[in-house]
């Protein structure tokens, strides 16, 4: 099994908001989970894994949050998402998976 550990990669959250609202940005954890999932997917050429965040992510940069890969043989790998830029309702922000499975 191929591991995208230690790499970092970019991904895009869309928060959209109709009429006057003046809530914070931020993505649901199904969301992050999905576009992470995604992401490591397409980065190692395997099945896109089981990825589960704890939390929604928040769109205030520099807030990470911790997610968790679960592979088929039940070994882990933790995943950090840290948001890097917020433009209107956009939220940028970096996946880095940690280089050993716990």
């Amino acid at each position: 099994m191929r591991r995208a550990a230690g790499r970092a990669v970019r991904a895009d959250g869309q928060v959209r908001c109709w009429g006057g609202c003046s809530v914070e940005a931020k993505l649901s954890k199904d969301e992050v989970a999905n576009t992470v999932a995604e992401k490591l997917a397409a980065q190692t050429g395997q099945p896109k894994p089981d990825v589960t965040c704890p939390e929604d992510l928040v769109g205030k940069v520099g807030t990470s949050l911790r997610c968790k890969r679960s592979a088929s043989d039940g070994t882990s790998l933790g995943v950090t998402v840290r948001v890097t830029s917020v433009d209107g309702n956009a939220i940028k922000y970096d996946i880095k998976a940690d280089e050993t499975v716990s």
